[in-house]
C-alpha cells in the first residue's frame, strides 16, 4: 500500500470495519455503516412506508402514555437520547416534560451529524423552555460519560435499536450504560416484539424498495469514502425472518461471481455467485426475553407500555 493510500485509509472512520468485515468468513459489515447522510434520509423514508410498523406503533405508545411516562421517570429531568436520528418521536416526550418543568435540557446523541442537525432544526422554536445540546458520538463503541451531565436524567434508547445488538452484546452495552448513569436516572427502552412472520417479512421488504436502497447504500458509501468499485445493482437485497434466532436478518447477495477493488484499502475482494454480506440483525423480543435482558443488565423494570396489538413494548427501567 502506498503512503497516500495508507493515509487515506487511516483518515476514514469506516476503513477498519470494511477491511475486517469483507475479509471475514462469512462476509459482514456493521449496521452503523448505514447511517451516512443518505442512509439517514433513506431510513426516515423507510419509517413512512406502509409496511414498516415499528415507528408508528412506538409513536402511538408514546403519544398515548407520554404524561404517565415522564411522571414515572421523575422530576426536573434532563432528556438524553441515544441514536437520536432526527428525533421525530422525541418531541412527544419533550412536550410532556415542558408541561411539568420550567426548563427542559435535551442531549441527542447520534453518529450522524446530519441527523442531529435535522433534530435541532425540527425542534427549534417549538418549545420556549427547551435547550438542545447535541453530541456527535458512536455510542455503541464509545458511550459518552453521562454522569458529567448535571441533574436527573431520562435516557431514551427507542426504536428497538437494542435489537440490532447480538444478545450478549446487548447485555454488555446496557451494563455500560447503567455504569455511566447516576443513581435515580431512568432508562426508556423501546423493544420490538415477536409477531406474525408475514408482518415481519413485509416490514423489511417494502414494495417500494426503499429498504433495498438503504441496504445497498452501504456499498455506495464504500465507493465514495474508500474509492470502492462496487456496482450496487450487482447485489440483491435479502431480508428474512429467522425464527430459531428470533431475528430478522439483512444481507446483500452477489448476483454472480465478481471481484471488487477498494482503492484506499489496496484490496480486491472476491465474491462467489450467491455469496452474501451480512449487514444487520434485528432481534425481536418476548415478555420473557425482555425481562431477562433488563435484569441481566443490572436495571430493574418499573413499568411497561404496549400497543393494543402487542406488537411493541416501551419499558421504563432504573439502575
Amino acid at each position: 500500500m502506498t503512503a497516500t493510500k495508507a493515509l487515506a485509509a487511516i483518515a476514514s472512520p469506516i476503513a477498519d470495519d470494511v477491511r475486517q468485515g469483507l475479509s471475514a468468513e462469512p462476509k459482514r459489515l456493521p449496521a452503523k455503516l448505514f447511517y451516512d447522510a443518505e442512509g439517514s434520509r433513506l431510513f426516515d423514508e423507510i419509517t413512512r412506508t406502509p409496511e414498516y410498523y415499528p415507528t408508528r406503533t412506538e409513536r402511538g405508545i408514546l403519544q398515548t402514555n407520554a404524561a404517565e411516562i415522564v411522571r414515572q421517570a421523575g422530576d426536573n429531568l434532563d432528556l438524553v437520547e441515544l441514536g437520536a436520528g432526527n428525533a421525530s418521536k422525541t418531541s412527544i416526550l419533550v412536550e410532556a416534560l415542558s408541561q411539568r418543568q420550567l426548563r427542559v435540557e435535551f442531549h441527542p446523541i447520534d453518529v450522524s451529524a446530519t441527523a442531529l442537525q435535522e433534530a435541532v432544526a425540527s425542534m427549534h422554536g417549538r418549545f420556549r423552555n427547551l435547550s438542545i445540546r447535541p453530541i456527535v458520538a458512536d455510542y455503541s463503541d464509545d458511550l459518552p460519560e453521562l454522569q458529567s451531565l448535571q441533574g436527573q436524567k431520562l435516557v431514551m434508547f427507542i426504536g428497538s435499536t437494542i435489537g440490532n445488538f447480538e444478545p450478549d452484546e446487548a447485555v454488555q452495552f446496557l451494563q455500560r450504560l447503567r455504569r455511566s448513569l447516576n443513581p435515580g436516572d431512568a432508562l426508556l427502552l423501546g423493544m420490538d416484539l415477536i409477531k406474525d412472520a408475514d408482518v415481519l417479512h413485509a416490514a423489511y421488504n417494502d414494495a417500494a424498495g426503499v429498504t433495498a436502497k438503504f441496504n445497498k447504500n452501504m456499498l455506495v458509501r464504500i465507493n465514495r469514502e474508500l474509492g470502492g468499485h462496487f456496482d450496487p445493482e450487482a447485489f440483491q437485497h435479502i431480508a428474512f425472518w429467522n425464527p430459531a434466532m428470533s431475528r430478522i436478518e439483512m444481507h446483500l447477495e452477489s448476483r454472480f461471481e465478481q471481484k471488487v477493488w477498494v482503492r484506499d484499502l489496496d484490496r480486491v475482494f472476491h465474491f462467489a455467485g450467491g455469496e452474501r454480506i451480512h449487514t444487520e440483525n434485528s432481534y425481536k423480543f418476548s415478555t420473557e426475553t425482555t425481562s431477562r435482558l433488563v435484569h441481566a443488565s443490572g436495571f430493574r423494570m418499573e413499568r411497561c407500555w404496549t400497543d393494543p396489538e402487542q406488537w411493541f413494548r416501551v419499558v421504563l427501567a432504573r439502575g
